[in-house]
């Protein structure tokens, strides 16, 4: 392998001009990296250089960098000796991602419409989007963590219904419910974010980015047999990355975490040697002359490759049964064929043994190669190997507008990453570029449901910010097509804040007032429950709280929620008044006895605070502060085992029990229980009148 390198180096060492359109494909493998720079000529690919250098150590794991460092001194090595051999320089570059942190997952997504309506792309692209969303959830349903962002590589639609009925088509058709299910490939940000580190450090800019077996799938199999149900697997060192298609169109990709890599670990078991000397028997497996070596305790060896063959068959085995398994996982049957690319589809044996997995006839499986020369203009280097499937992939996707570096779009004011080519729409830029289902779609808060005086009752969250779509400078939509140059800015959509009522913002009565009686002021406003305990108009309510409420309307409700004596004609602004009088904000009551002092203007007193019933939200209020006259006759009472002394009212009325709320120390805003009021240790009610000598308790009871 290491001769054919460098009598490949060897070649196309004549220095040229720079072209203003050159292709440098870059294929970043687990066993070595290998860099093809071309030129596009009409539909064809001309090779310029062709460079691969092994690492030295074990850089990568399974396709995936693990040593960012020494992966870049690589990557430079081949990046320089290109260079020297072209005569300029390279400054962007095309690659591709493995296969090995593909995650593939099928979902569904239903919209319900308020009325049957023609559904037009906007609608179709809101589903597609909503379905990917829920694809992407199944990998991390719990975590909202902005580090788990996953970039989709591509969709594809398995089936659309309409009105619970399969279709195949929504567009322009009327209905009310529409549903998708579809296929989505995703790719961790971690992954992503390595390659364009690793490229960055050794001086060049990402111009496209695929996947390995997209890649690959465009070398080996041309767009005009794509129509056919055909499986690519690249067998590589870590990873064997699977592409499938059919219907004209590339349809579902997986991996295997099974490749080379398992061959060359089991004959360094068998024989004792390390992963070199496995490596170089590996590679000489297909040849008819015996192989010699040495082990790692000096002794020397020599086998037939028969035996090494019939040492590594089982390992071979369960290696084509996983292969197969994936093939039909994301296919949903066995392929009309397969074709094997990567280095690890060179060992003896590989395509009959996958063809026996999935029941296919043996010459349904085959190496790709045939086909790579297809796109190909001229080169002084065979490239025709199973191994340079990714390279030659990447560069032909690129040299083709399969993925150009040309076409190229400004996302933000950043180049953005594209995945794949054909039709891209404004959703499926911002899904490739990590932008989530829940920043493209407006979502109202979440709202929650009370019962509310036997009835349940809807609290909706808040309004969201619609996200703001702009190509080129004009207002747009997700499905808008995008071509290359444009100009896109997408500011995300913010969602409106949940529901967090509180009990005053559920209560089915106007704000609360006030009316004096007895030169007092009351409050009339509702009393209300939450859950069977009385609560403050603040509280806050949560999902399924029993709300219970009760207006303070009428002249007949002041009375029973007072405890007045029903038996006394109680006036309103002087004049006779029934029940069912409804009370308004001013009103002075009294008794039909006091008419004329109701009429008459009230004697001068400090202003009084509105008298609450206990189970109203209200705010702490001062103690009243009176100057008593001289020779004033005191009342003195005992509230809460505390003497208290207080002078007669200036109308010569006593007080009541209502009297004393604003004299304790209690918080009513924030029940804590049951409120007990005591005269002389009996119950007694707000306006029970109070004497010379009383004994009042007021207090909290635990429910």
């Amino acid at each position: 392998m290491q001769d054919e390198k460098q009598d490949m180096n060897s070649k196309n060492t004549k220095a040229e001009t720079k072209p203003a359109d050159y292709v440098f494909a870059l294929d970043i493998g687990t066993r070595s990296i290998i860099g093809i720079v071309g030129v596009p000529q009409g539909d064809m690919l001309r090779i310029a250089a062709v460079e691969a250098v092994d690492h030295p150590k074990r850089a990568m794991i399974d396709g995936q960098i693990e040593d960012i460092e020494q992966v870049s001194k690589v990557a430079l090595l081949v990046k320089e000796r290109l260079e020297k051999r072209l005569g300029y320089q390279l400054k962007r570059v095309c690659v591709a991602a493995a296969g090995r942190a593909l995650k593939t997952q099928k979902a569904d997504c239903e919209l319900t419409l308020t009325q049957s309506q023609v559904i037009d792309e906007e609608l179709v692209s809101r589903l597609e989007a909503g379905a990917i969303e829920a694809a992407e959830r199944q990998f991390s349903p719990e975590s909202n963590d902005s580090k788990h962002v996953f970039y989709l590589v591509g969709y594809s639609v398995v089936q659309y219904s309409l009105d619970d009925y399969p279709i195949s088509n929504l567009l322009d058709h009327r209905g009310q419910r529409i549903g998708v299910e579809v296929i989505a490939t995703f790719l961790p940000r971690e992954v992503v974010d390595s390659l364009y580190t690793t490229m960055h450090k050794i001086g060049l800019d990402v111009a496209s980015l695929t996947l390995e077996p997209i890649a690959a799938m465009n070398a080996a199999i041309p767009q005009n047999l794509r129509l056919l149900n055909l499986s690519l697997v690249d067998i590589g060192a870590g990873t064997s990355d699977i592409a499938v298609s059919k219907d004209g169109g590339v349809v579902g990709y997986t991996m295997a975490t099974v490749a080379g890599d398992e061959i060359t670990e089991a004959i360094m078991k068998k024989y004792l040697v390390d992963f070199a000397g496995a490596e170089n028997i590996k590679l000489k497996i297909g040849e008819e002359d015996d192989i010699s070596f040495k082990d790692i305790l000096g002794f020397e060896h020599t086998v037939t490759p028969q035996d090494i063959k019939r040492e590594i068959e089982p390992v071979m085995r369960s290696l084509c049964s996983e292969i197969a398994e994936r093939i039909v996982q994301v296919n949903g049957a066995s392929p009309s064929a397969v074709f094997l690319v990567g280095g690890g589809s060179k060992l003896p044996g590989m395509c009959a043994c996958v063809a026996e997995c999935l029941n296919l006839e043996d010459n349904r499986v085959a190496i790709g190669g045939n086909n790579f020369m297809m796109n190909v203009a001229s080169t002084d280097t065979d490239i025709t190997g199973p191994e340079y499937a990714t390279p030659l992939g990447i560069a032909i996707s690129a040299a083709l507008n399969l993925i150009n570096d040309s076409f190229s779009i400004t996302l933000n004011g950043d180049r953005a990453k594209l995945f794949r080519s054909g039709k891209l729409t404004v959703l499926d830029v911002l899904l490739m570029n990590g932008y989530s289902y829940n920043q493209l779609i407006s979502r109202s808060g979440q709202s929650m449901v009370i019962e509310l005086n036997g009835e349940n009752k809807i609290v909706y969250g808040g309004h969201p910010t619609a996200a703001r779509i702009l190509l080129n400078g004009s207002e747009s939509n997700i499905s808008a097509v995008i071509k290359a140059g444009d100009n896109l800015l997408f500011e995300p959509s913010i969602a409106g804040a949940d529901a967090q009522p509180t009990l005053k913002d559920v209560m089915p009565f106007e704000e609360p007032f006030t009316v004096t009686f007895n030169h007092t002021d009351f409050l009339i406003a509702a009393r209300a429950t939450v859950n069977g305990k009385p609560a403050p108009l603040d509280q806050r309510l949560y999902a399924h709280d029993t709300v219970k409420t009760e207006r303070i309307s009428t002249l007949g409700d002041f009375i029973h929620t007072y405890g007045m004596s029903e038996s006394k004609p109680i006036w309103v602004n002087g004049q006779a008044a029934d029940s069912d009088y409804k009370l308004a904000a001013g009103d002075i009551l009294s008794y039909a006895a006091e008419k004329q002092a109701a009429e008459e203007p009230p004697v001068p007193t400090e202003p009084s605070v509105p008298v609450e019933p206990a189970f109203v939200s209200s705010d702490s209020a001062p103690e009243p502060v009176v100057v008593p006259p001289q020779d004033t006759v005191f009342i003195h009472l005992t509230l809460n085992h505390a003497p208290l002394q207080l002078t007669p009212l200036p109308d010569k009325t006593p007080y009541r029990l209502i009297d004393m709320l604003n004299l304790v120390d209690i918080d009513f805003s924030k029940p804590q229980g049951n409120i007990i009021l005591h005269v002389n240790g009996q119950d007694a009610a707000y306006l029970q009148a109070l004497a010379d000598g009383d004994r009042v308790d007021i207090y909290w009871e635990d429910a």
